[in-house]
């Protein structure tokens, strides 16, 4: 069976500071008026609606068959992981395997739940943007409706920003692949983001906290996966604390 490689040791103010003082900015945010300002640049008065709301580039390619291509390496990464159980060539592999799996499907999974916990409403549903709804700011209560928004976090930049698992998978085997499939996860879950915010299904804030969520999910599947396991696997004079 190949050796274990070790953790590289983790800075936590590069990989905790950072998102956690997005989320901060993101906090502060509402009390502006940047939300609105991004939304207003992608929506057209004259023809009352946003500017990719029929898209077919936007609704049909990049929302739905992303999605299942997204779905397809969930289902690739969790067969592979299966198959690490009894193919030797990937035993040495199994538990970064397993690290992407939980990752992935916990950078999906937590979507839904939270868009029914605090049911903020979509762009598109505002009256300001020709729509029946109130707007109403993340930590305010809702506005009585019949309709409850499902629009926080962006659930869509999330099949991009979930491969930030990729990233931890390979970050202590292939360092510089690693940082490939960083940028991979971020440019894909910043264009993803930026379709659904033509067609006004979500505000800028509500895909930068999802960007947020789905690397502390990567990050925190990967510490407790591989780098805690890892720690504990090396010789006693050589372990780190990071």
């Amino acid at each position: 069976m190949q050796q274990r490689t070790r953790p590289r040791p983790i800075n936590p103010w590069l990989y905790l500071g950072i998102p956690l003082a997005v989320a901060v900015g993101l906090v502060l945010m509402e009390l502006t008026s940047v939300d609105m300002d991004v939304a207003n640049l992608f929506f057209d008065p004259a023809a009352g609606q946003f500017i990719g709301r029929h898209s077919y580039l936007l609704e049909t390619i990049m929302h739905d068959r992303v999605k299942q291509v997204v779905i397809l390496i969930g289902l690739l990464s969790l067969g592979t992981y299966a198959l690490s159980f009894f193919w030797q060539k990937l035993f040495g592999w199994r538990r970064e395997l397993g690290c992407l799996v939980l990752a992935l499907g916990l950078s999906t999974a937590f979507v839904t739940p939270l868009k029914k916990v605090t049911q903020v409403q979509c762009p598109w549903s505002l009256t300001q943007f020709g729509g029946k709804e109130t707007y109403s700011e993340l930590l305010q209560p809702r506005p009585a409706t019949d309709k409850p928004g499902l629009c926080w976090p962006g659930g869509h930049a999330a099949t991009g920003f979930c491969l930030f698992g990729l990233f931890f998978m390979l970050r202590d085997r292939k360092p510089k692949l690693a940082r490939v499939a960083f940028v991979v996860a971020l440019v894909a879950g910043s264009g993803l983001a930026l379709g659904r915010m033509m067609q006004g299904a979500h505000f800028l804030s509500h895909n930068v906290w999802t960007a947020v969520f789905c690397w502390l999910i990567g990050l925190g599947s990967y510490y407790f996966v591989l780098y805690r396991k890892g720690l504990a696997e090396a010789p006693a004079g050589e372990q780190r604390v990071a």
